[in-house]
């Protein structure tokens, strides 16, 4: 059974940061691109951060360039985004992708930046 599951989400201040780990499992991880998205309410899903599967090359969405950054731990089948210099127009349900000829979703992580 394929599992994405997210985790790391939560409420902090604009400035801080967190981490998000995206744990995968019923599907060979290491030959998986895997991306994270995120959707603010309202919104439509937008495309965050993108990795491929050896980890040696990354993209991101120009609203995070420099403040996110995304890497993968092939051995723990886990996908990470670190998050620095958070804003409030950050806040969104952070959701982790894996990208091959199918795809597949976790259920979301809420990262929430509010003073």
């Amino acid at each position: 059974q394929v599992q994405l599951v997210e985790s790391g989400g939560g409420l902090v201040q604009p400035g801080g940061s967190l981490r998000l780990s995206c744990a995968a499992s019923g599907f060979i991880f290491s030959g998986y691109d895997m991306r994270w998205y995120r959707q603010a309410p309202g919104k439509e899903r937008e495309l965050v951060a993108h990795i491929i599967t050896t980890g040696s090359s990354t993209n991101y969405a120009e609203s995070v360039k420099g403040r996110f950054t995304i890497s993968r731990d092939n051995a723990k089948n886990t996908v990470y985004l670190q998050m620095n210099s958070l804003k409030v127009e950050d806040t969104a349900v952070y959701y982790c992708n894996a990208l091959r000829i199918v795809e597949y979703w976790g259920q979301g992580t809420q990262v929430t930046v509010s003073s």
